[in-house]
């Protein structure tokens, strides 16, 4: 199967620890690289995960809170002394560019490339990008400000030939392709082939969810249903619920629950909170509703 690959830069929150970088993640689909979210030092990251600048496609940003937009400026301007030519686009909601832009004028007046920002509205679910491989789409979430989510999904491929049945029936060449799409085929004489005798189906679509801050919301559950890993913020442990619920985020218990409900086949957790020494306390609540649970370490490289 061709590469569909995350890779976690960083899973803390807001305040700094030395144990956890702010919140970043790359997903590598088909050697393309998408960035989702860029906090403080994402740069380097990048550098230490050996991805490849050169291979980094769209940033998309969840929301416009430091520890998931600070590192732009930083990585944009690395980006320029890499010798990037190619223009770069930042999905984002709206505001960015207010802020960005000034940035940008003041380090970054020589930048050799075009940055590109494209905002989009957090508070309903549309596809904003899609190309040959993937397509995006915003999962609106419940935080303190306009914040989404993103729901990456892999295209289908077309069905697979079987070579002996397309020589059996002696197939043109210039069937083919309706063939794969899904066509029947019929002979000279009129009868039809059923495509099922003529092909083998591809292996599955996979999808990949992203909800970064957000407080539990039963809302995202149609939109995330069934994908192959959801990554959910579990900000807090559950004894720290009202504290969840105080500042719009989420306990691992409850990002359990939404996995559940959901019917993902893998749940992540990110976001931790400074205030766990050790965030196994986080993943130890989150197996007990669904066992399927890993945490978003920095260095993990998870395949789907």
């Amino acid at each position: 199967m061709e590469k569909f690959e995350l890779d976690i830069l960083g899973c803390g929150s807001a305040t700094p620890t030395t144990r956890h970088n702010p919140s970043s993640q790359v997903l590598n689909i088909r050697d393309k690289l998408f960035m989702i979210d860029c906090g403080e030092g994402t740069q380097l990251q990048f550098r230490r995960s050996k991805l490849g600048f050169g291979r980094l496609n769209r940033i998309f940003i969840s929301h416009l809170h430091g520890d998931h937009c600070f590192g732009l400026i930083g990585l944009i301007s690395t980006l320029a002394l890499l010798g990037r030519t190619g223009e770069l686009t930042i999905h984002t909601p709206p505001g960015l560019e207010q802020t960005l832009s000034p940035e940008m004028d003041y380090f970054c007046k020589d930048n050799p490339f075009k940055v590109i920002i494209e905002p989009f509205s957090p508070t309903k679910s549309e596809v904003i990008y899609e190309d040959r491989s993937v397509t995006v789409t915003t999962i609106p979430l419940n935080h303190r400000i306009p914040c989404a989510g993103f729901l990456f999904r892999e295209r289908q491929k077309n069905a697979h030939l079987l070579p002996n049945m397309i020589r059996f029936y002696n197939i043109p060449i210039k069937e083919l392709k309706k063939i794969k799409e899904g066509a029947d085929f019929v002979t000279d004489d009129g009868r039809v082939i059923p495509n099922a005798h003529l092909t083998r189906p591809s292996e599955p679509a996979r999808a990949y969810a992203y909800c970064s801050d957000t407080a539990y919301y039963e809302k995202i559950i149609p939109i995330i249903e069934g994908v192959d890993l959801l990554y959910h913020e579990a900000t807090f442990a559950d004894s720290d619920r009202g504290r969840a619920k105080e500042t719009g985020h989420s306990t691992a218990a409850q990002a359990a629950e939404i996995a559940k409900r959901a019917g993902v086949k893998k749940l992540m957790l990110g976001h931790f909170s400074a205030r766990y020494p050790d965030n196994r306390v986080l993943l130890d609540e989150a197996t007990k509703i669904f066992s399927n649970t890993i945490l978003a370490n920095e260095g993990l490289s998870e395949k789907l």
